[in-house]
C-alpha cells in the first residue's frame, strides 16, 4: 500500500503543477489574443480549415471557433481562455487536495475533520467545472451569438461532485465513530 501511497502523491502533485502551468500558459495567451492577436490567430488555427472552425476544448467545455484568413477568431479566443483558465485552476486545486489528503493520512486514520474539508472542497471543485463551462458558453452565445459559434459543455463533473460530497458525509461518520471508539479505550 505505500507504493501506490508514494505512486498517488507523485502523480497528484505532479498533475497539479501541470495544471497551474496551463493556468499561466492560458493567461498569457489570453493576454496575447488582445494585445497581440495576430500571433495567436496563427498559433492556434495551424490546423484549423476555414470551413470548419477552430474546436477549443477544455474539461467539457467546448468552442468551435470561426476561421477567417487562417485565423482564429480572437473574440472567440478571448472567451475560450477566460473559461479555461476558469476551469483549470479548480482543477488544480482538485489535485492540490487529494495530494494533501494522501498526505495527512499517511501513518494515520483517514477519518480527519481537515481531510473532510479537503473532500468537500473537490466535491465543490468538481460542481464549479461544469457550471462555470455552462455560463461561459451562456456568455459566449450572447456575445458571438448562436451561428457564430457551436457551444457545447459536459456535466459528468456535477455527477462526480455529488458523489464526493456524498462520500464526505460518511467520513463525518467515520470520525464520530472513532471519537466513540477511543471515548470507550
Amino acid at each position: 500500500m505505500k507504493g501506490i501511497s508514494k505512486i498517488a502523491k507523485v502523480v497528484t502533485k505532479v498533475v497539479e503543477i501541470f495544471h497551474w502551468v496551463a493556468v499561466a500558459l492560458m493567461i498569457a495567451a489570453t493576454v496575447c489574443s488582445l494585445v497581440a492577436s495576430s500571433w495567436v490567430g496563427y498559433f492556434v488555427g495551424f490546423d484549423a480549415k476555414e470551413c470548419c472552425g477552430a474546436n477549443l476544448s477544455i474539461y467539457g467545455f467546448e468552442i468551435n471557433a470561426a476561421v477567417t484568413d487562417g485565423k482564429v477568431d480572437m473574440t472567440a479566443f478571448l472567451l475560450f481562455g477566460i473559461g479555461a483558465i476558469l476551469i483549470l485552476a479548480p482543477m488544480a486545486m482538485i489535485f492540490r487536495n487529494l495530494n494533501l489528503i494522501i498526505n495527512k493520512s499517511e501513518g494515520s486514520t483517514p477519518f480527519q475533520a481537515d481531510n473532510v474539508r479537503l473532500f468537500r472542497e473537490i466535491g465543490i471543485f468538481s460542481i464549479a467545472i461544469p457550471v462555470i463551462g455552462l455560463i461561459m458558453s451562456i456568455i459566449t452565445r450572447l456575445v458571438l451569438g448562436a451561428e457564430a459559434a457551436e457551444v457545447s459543455n459536459n456535466f459528468g463533473g456535477l455527477v462526480i461532485g455529488i458523489v464526493v460530497l456524498c462520500i464526505t458525509e460518511f467520513f463525518i461518520h467515520g470520525i464520530e465513530l472513532e471519537k466513540d471508539v477511543d471515548g470507550l479505550l
